[in-house]
């Protein structure tokens, strides 16, 4: 419990915890994030890390030279996309295993259904998991269980990461420095966490319709 509470503290505090970092490793700070974001998307494991927070985080220390805006950029792009992709394989080739290994827990056809979810919406899924925490960590883990073609997938986490770090990373950039942003960001970051689960409730209720 004292585990999750800490996370969930360095979360709403990324900009104090990540302050400390970069002036404790310097320019091995672009190397630790994209350790962070590459786990937070490449391992079902890991979906407490911080991810929405960090690349705003990122975005204001990024604006007043403290990172390097483009570099941060490509670190935070690049590692999304690997970080989906190989998410994406552990699902292909370990998920299934844990079907056949399993019958009577993990059926076929949830496979099959699972498999159809994503040739309907998966391409959808796949752009707008990336804005929603939890979510975003199991997406492409699912693509792979569900048999989504590879060639589709990749386009969409291509377009997903470049949209999510478009989005968050430079809204950081460009106002993350506004006092009455600085002063409460805290709440801004829940904010953005809450945000970013609307357009899949969207698609949630469209889908029951």
């Amino acid at each position: 419990m004292e585990f999750i509470l800490k996370i969930f503290e360095i979360i709403l505090h990324i900009d104090v915890y990540l302050d400390v970092i970069i002036k404790s490793f310097g320019e091995w700070i672009y190397l630790i994030l994209f350790i962070i974001i590459f786990m937070e998307t490449g391992f079902v494991i890991t979906p407490f890390l911080p991810g929405d927070s960090l690349l705003f985080a990122c975005g204001t220390f990024a604006a007043v030279g403290i990172l390097s805006p483009v570099k941060t950029f490509v670190v935070i792009v690049v590692a999304a996309i690997i970080g989906d992709g190989v998410n994406y394989h552990i699902g292909k080739f370990v998920g299934k295993s844990f079907f056949e290994r399993y019958p009577k827990i993990f059926r076929k056809e949830y496979i099959e259904k699972t498999h159809k979810f994503y040739e309907r919406y998966g391409s959808k899924t796949i752009v707008l998991a990336r804005f929603v925490p939890i979510v975003r960590t199991f997406a492409p883990f699912m693509a792979g269980l569900g048999y989504m073609t590879y060639s589709v997938f990749i386009i969409y986490n291509i377009a997903g990461s470049f949209l999510w770090a478009f989005i968050v990373y430079l809204g950081g950039y460009f106002f993350g420095n506004i006092p009455v942003v600085k002063d409460n960001f805290s709440l801004v970051i829940i904010s953005i966490i809450i945000v970013s689960i609307i357009p899949i409730i969207t698609e949630l209720i469209k889908g029951k319709k």
